[in-house]
């Protein structure tokens, strides 16, 4: 049976984040004996953005101890308390996958409704030193939910939590979470929803809107009202790393370990991410910039970039011939929307040459989670001197109970042995997909030269599979661009100091022109119509100076 482990408070209070004063009720503290709950509020909390948060739909707000867990994994940390993520009730059991949007509970002495999934604000990320753990809980699927208050009384600590009713039409929080912020919703999907009295009217509003265009003879991936758009970067600008280690990934790709010089922790990224480097290449001219995928798991203590040497690249060959272990280099927060997405689905990493870097961070936090998921790891070199990271990504491989991996090698050297070194001789291409057993419902990664994407990519149009594609052809300028018209836009849409949203407590600014086309992340759905969404952040503080 479920069970209430704690019950958490707290009033709202000043706090100073970056530079600003943030009023704010996210710290919420457990509280010993019982307490009542009121229709509005437990005794003894309160909320500080009512706009936001609060009101009847929206007393209660409810957390998992299960996702507790899989945040210490992931962040690796031990400084959890109850009521570290801002919720109320802290319990045992009640999945997001499980509870459905309309379930009825009776908790000690109350009676409770559940109304819809949490939407996440900045505060979270005040509250939990990780300024991306608002995105990272709208992007693990982990939002936990909020109850109605529908009769008052007293609860306290270790309270079963009794189911009385189901929720009509049996829709999870997940499944209503997933259905306003992932692609592949159903117009019955969306009815389905709108159907349940419970559901908060922040949230049938945003059903509604989406609903007509469903009907479209061009159907929209997304939420036309909320932007593909990634949390604000962990700091603006760049912050000098130290290069505390240099690794030969292969003949020509070389990887660099890049430590904070204050020994503070970094921001844990999203795996698929990348960081924008400043290079002082030549004393008597500018600065240039380049960027590179993150290409190691997620953690706090370092990051670590893999580049390819080529003949004429400026970057590359700096940071390959020059830098030096105990080197200073100006570095961008983490940023790209090209990242991993929870579910269910068989992932398939696909990339070839240095396009390994984000697929293998991927590849990384899958491992790092046990994923159950069926994983494919198809990777394309010309022999093995040019192919990095092949102990690492076996290793991975091992840990992960349905992983699998196949090599294949464009020109194999005289010594490569076939079952042993790689898989088969040629290129990557959908008929290899299909006689290695990929599944046609799986999450496609691809990452590489522009000319594989092209094959790649018109191959699994001709299949009708799915895909998400990244390309690195993409010059930083163009990743830049979008930034710049998302902070017009959001200034153009400001009314009364918050984004014009609905539901009201959603943070995206609305759907915004795709520019940069060839931009990082660029997301393709070849089930549907095709659809670029343009990596960059709507923050004009975050933009790298030249």
């Amino acid at each position: 049976m479920a069970r209430l482990l704690s019950v958490n408070v707290g009033l709202p209070r000043d706090v100073i984040w970056n530079g600003k004063t943030v009023r704010t009720s996210v710290w919420k503290s457990p509280v010993d004996g019982r307490r009542m709950v009121r229709r509005l509020n437990i005794q003894g909390d309160a909320q500080a953005d009512l706009e936001g948060h609060g009101g009847e739909q929206r007393a209660v707000f409810v957390y998992q101890m299960d996702s507790y867990h899989y945040w210490k994994r992931f962040l690796s940390r031990n400084d959890f308390t109850f009521g570290q993520f801002g919720e109320n009730f802290t319990v045992e059991g009640l999945p997001d996958n499980e509870v459905c949007i309309g379930d009825r509970y009776r908790i000690g002495g109350a009676e409770f409704e559940v109304t819809q999934p949490r939407v996440t604000c900045y505060r979270v990320g005040i509250r939990m030193n990780e300024p991306r753990m608002a995105a990272l809980l709208v992007a693990h699927h982990r939002p936990g939910f909020y109850f109605r208050v529908l009769q008052e009384g007293e609860v306290g600590a270790n309270d079963d939590i009794v189911k009385i009713t189901d929720g009509p039409e049996r829709i999870s929080v997940a499944e209503v979470d997933a259905l306003l912020y992932l692609p592949g919703r159903s117009r019955e999907q969306l009815e389905r929803a709108l159907r349940i009295p419970a559901l908060s009217k922040g949230w049938q509003s945003s059903f509604q809107a989406i609903l007509p265009q469903e009907a479209s003879p061009k159907p929209v991936e997304g939420n036309p009202g909320l932007a593909d758009e990634e949390q604000a970067p962990a700091w603006p600008g760049l912050r000098q790393m130290l290069v505390a280690n240099i690794n030969k990934e292969s003949e020509s790709v070389t990887s660099f370990v890049l430590a904070p010089i204050d020994g503070q922790n970094l921001p844990v990224f999203q795996a698929g991410q990348f960081v924008v480097l400043r290079l002082l290449v030549d004393p008597g001219k500018a600065p240039v910039l380049r960027s590179y995928s993150l290409s190691d798991l997620p953690g706090a203590n370092h990051f670590r970039i893999s580049v390819k040497n080529e003949l004429n690249g400026i970057g590359s060959s700096f940071l390959c011939n020059r830098a030096r272990e105990g080197d200073l280099l100006d570095v961008s927060a983490p940023r790209g929307i090209f990242t991993l997405r929870p579910g269910q689905n068989p992932v398939v990493l696909l990339s070839a040459g240095v396009g390994a870097t984000p697929v293998l961070s991927m590849l990384h936090t899958l491992a790092a989670e046990r994923s159950q998921r069926e994983i494919w790891w198809v990777y394309g070199a010309r022999n093995s001197v040019d192919h990095p990271f092949a102990e690492e990504s076996r290793s991975l491989l091992k840990q992960l109970s349905r992983g699998r991996g196949y090599i294949v090698y464009s020109r194999p050297a005289a010594n490569d042995q076939a079952g042993a070194d790689f898989d088969a001789p040629g290129h990557i291409n959908t008929a290899l997909l299909e006689k290695i057993g990929v599944s046609q419902g799986s999450d496609f990664y691809l990452c590489g030269p522009s000319s594989f994407l092209q094959n790649m990519r018109d191959g699994l149009r001709n299949w009708g599979w799915s895909a998400r594609m990244c390309t690195r052809k993409s010059s930083v300028l163009s990743r830049l661009l979008p930034l710049v018209w998302r902070r017009l836009f959001t200034l153009l849409t400001y009314r009364k100091g918050r984004p014009h949203l609905a539901p009201q407590s959603h943070s995206r600014v609305a759907g915004l022109p795709p520019l940069g086309i060839r931009n990082l992340g660029a997301c393709l759905n070849w089930r549907k119509r095709a659809t670029f969404r343009s990596d960059g952040r709507a923050d004009l503080e975050s933009a790298i100076p030249a």
